[in-house]
């Protein structure tokens, strides 16, 4: 599932270990901490994402078709559409989430290091988990201005089969007929309500599981070998993102609920939301969690397992530290 070290070595340049190469800092860090996030969020990980995704946006909007387990479903839609629809909205997954894994990871480590700056290192120590927390969610913030069209454009794509032949058509044909702001924007209420806490939980839950980890193993990160590392990332992701499936599934189901048709004309976003939410109700804003956890749960673990050899192989180490 994940690359080998000799496999990113061949694809990324890998800054020679004399002492004269400088390490990167400033723009040039914060890009490779960008180009890991991009690399890890999306090209790792939108294949196998496509299809569970296909399958939770359908639990979610249509319970009364799919209501038979993530399993059952995927062999419903198979059966229905064949197993090419399991891949409907690739192309919107594929350049959404890549965007948002730059904006994502790289503003996160720039944000982390402004606040660190902000306040002084030690005073940031001890205040790590607010560290964490304000710099993911901002972070997130601009990653969700990025991916939002893209995302509207796959819930409509995955809702209606045949509203588009792909990416570029279903971009243009929502573009067209309903405008850049309430075509691609509506749901941007629900986006950042499932976003942003979704990453502030993934990032600060990873952050201090992974010292707790490290405490436990008493050795110097810096001395650990990358293999302990990467499982060190593998476990501290599978945690982190069974906490953010569970904080952000709500807002999940309303984003596929509001993307999935237009709005009543004069229907403000705020009313459509709270009329949502009282339909489903408890139950039904929880629709597909078990899908989801397992999703976001394993592809956490593999975005944090493969961020951290990237950034490795790109010589990207310098992000500063503020763990106990």
């Amino acid at each position: 599932m994940f690359p080998s070290q000799e496999s990113l070595k061949k694809n990324f340049i890998v800054p020679s270990p004399a002492g004269d190469v400088a390490a990167p800092t400033g723009a040039n860090l914060y890009a490779r901490f960008a180009i890991a996030g991009a690399v890890c969020y999306c090209d790792t990980n939108s294949d196998a994402r496509t299809p569970v995704d296909v399958v939770k946006t359908r639990i979610q909007l249509s319970p009364e078709v799919y209501n038979k387990g993530m399993i059952a479903s995927f062999r419903q839609v198979v059966a229905a559409e064949g197993a090419g629809a399991l891949l409907t909205g690739f192309g919107p997954t594929a350049a959404g989430y890549f965007l948002q894994g730059a904006f994502k990871f790289g503003g996160y480590e720039f944000w982390k290091k402004t606040f660190i700056d902000l306040v002084g290192a030690e005073k940031a120590s001890e205040n790590r988990t607010a560290i964490y927390l304000g710099s993911s969610a901002i972070a997130e913030f601009f990653a969700d201005v990025a991916l939002c069209p893209l995302e509207a454009t796959r819930i409509r794509l995955v809702s209606q089969p045949t509203f588009a032949s792909g990416l570029l058509s279903g971009f243009s044909k929502i573009l067209k007929e309903e405008g850049a702001i309430k075509g691609f924007y509506s749901g941007f209420g629900p986006i950042l309500l499932k976003q942003v806490p979704y990453t502030m939980a993934k990032f600060v839950v990873y952050e201090r599981t992974t010292e707790l980890i490290l405490n436990q193993i008493g050795t110097p990160k810096d001395q650990l070998a990358p293999s302990t590392l990467t499982t060190v990332n593998l476990g501290s992701g599978i945690v982190a993102g069974t906490v953010a499936a569970i904080v952000s599934q709500p807002a999940d189901t309303l984003l596929s609920k509001i993307n999935k048709q237009k709005g009543a004309a004069g229907e403000s976003l705020t009313s459509r939301l709270v009329s949502m939410a009282g339909q489903l109700g408890v139950k039904g804003l929880f629709l597909g969690l078990g899908p989801r956890i397992v999703m976001v749960a394993t592809l956490t673990a593999g975005q944090f397992a493969i961020y951290g050899d990237i950034k490795r192989v790109l010589g990207a180490t310098g992000g500063v530290e503020i763990s106990k």
